[in-house]
């Protein structure tokens, strides 16, 4: 259990020896009933709802595991985390304040992140198509079309036009440069996403404070979720998560985070997104209005976190490791090769789709 999620609403945690016990909501003149029992050893970050009551006990135990704990609101929302303190490695956290003041190693850095996720947004877009034409009938019943007739006209030219993107990237000369291509390409590529999902759920565009319909509250939940990982994993290996290369360092975020979950996002997010909803594993029921938005419910969250950390460490053979491998694994790989890169920033290379 690489990350467990606590959403019982007035739940609470507590430490019994090396275990976390989950307990149900308090109730008149009953006893306590344990809703689950968690290792310690195997566990790698605790998500926590807002209204979860967790002691100061269970917290330490945590924290001298070096297990992180985030948490969110009711809409799932992120408010924070409590974190195990910066390693000792000042040396490489001089390092990294050295380069983020480098503008050559910046450019190039963000440079290789937005070319490798363009790459993976050609990628997904390319087996998606696949997997939908081998699942397609030769005869539609009474010669009426299929729900969802597969890619829109212009897929093709999409494609091609996200590969010239790719070349494009190679003489960007600012940074400037490099995030309006990102910004482009991922307009283009949610156009061409969009046409596989099924037809009560439309996406016209991407939103995400507030989410305005189903499908963006799932993606801007599972960026959330993808956050986490990974902001976890820098603060583990001694880096600064706030000092970005192609998200500006900026207060009141971490920058870094952002920059190396870009990769993972259609590999994992919106690949993970067209599931649910092809599938018709979530539904209308499983989201909410609120706060001028649309959100998932708890159902919703239920479901949505059951996938997430299937795919999240599934085991594939990756063409880009050259070795068997997850995403949960590839992310932190990903984290250790940016921190091998400020020394050596050639040898920096975001994670691939086959």
């Amino acid at each position: 259990m690489p990350t467990a999620y606590i959403e019982t609403p007035y739940s609470r945690v507590k430490l019994h020896s090396e275990r976390l016990l989950v307990l149900a909501p308090p109730e008149k003149d009953k006893t306590d009933t344990l809703l689950q029992d968690i290792p310690i050893a195997e566990l790698s970050q605790l998500v926590l709802r807002e209204d979860v009551q967790i002691t100061t006990q269970a917290v330490c135990a945590l924290l001298r595991a070096q297990v992180p704990i985030h948490y969110h609101d009711g809409l799932g929302r992120s408010l924070g985390s409590t974190l195990t303190p910066l390693s000792h490695e000042s040396q490489t956290r001089l390092r990294q304040y050295q380069r983020a003041l480098d503008m050559p190693f910046t450019l190039e850095i963000a440079r290789r992140l937005v070319a490798a996720k363009i790459h993976n947004q050609r990628r997904l877009l390319q087996r998606v198509r696949a997997s939908r034409a081998d699942a397609e009938p030769t005869d539609t019943e009474a010669g009426a079309p299929p729900e969802n007739p597969g890619s829109p006209p212009d897929f093709d030219a999409a494609l091609d036009w996200l590969a010239a993107v790719q070349q494009t990237l190679k003489t960007a000369v600012t940074l400037d440069e490099i995030r309006g291509h990102e910004g482009a390409t991922t307009a283009r590529y949610y156009h061409a996403w969009a046409a596989f999902l099924p037809a009560e759920f439309p996406f016209e565009r991407r939103s995400s404070r507030p989410p305005h319909n189903p499908v963006n509250a799932c993606i801007s939940y599972g960026a959330v979720l993808l956050y986490h990982e990974c902001l976890a994993r820098l603060h583990l290996h001694g880096l600064d998560p706030g000092l970005g290369t192609l998200h500006a360092t900026e207060n009141g975020r971490w920058s870094l985070a952002l920059d190396l979950i870009e990769p993972f996002r259609p590999a994992l997010v919106e690949a993970m997104t067209l599931r649910l909803f092809a599938h018709r594993m979530l539904q209308s029921a499983d989201f909410e209005p609120s706060h001028d938005g649309i959100y998932l419910s708890a159902s919703g969250r239920r479901t949505f976190l059951l996938e997430y950390e299937t795919r999240l460490e599934r085991e594939f053979l990756s063409e880009h490791a050259g070795h068997r491998t997850t995403l949960c694994q590839q992310i932190d790989a990903q984290v250790l090769q940016f921190k091998t890169s400020l020394d050596t920033p050639e040898t920096f290379a975001p994670f691939r789709l086959n």
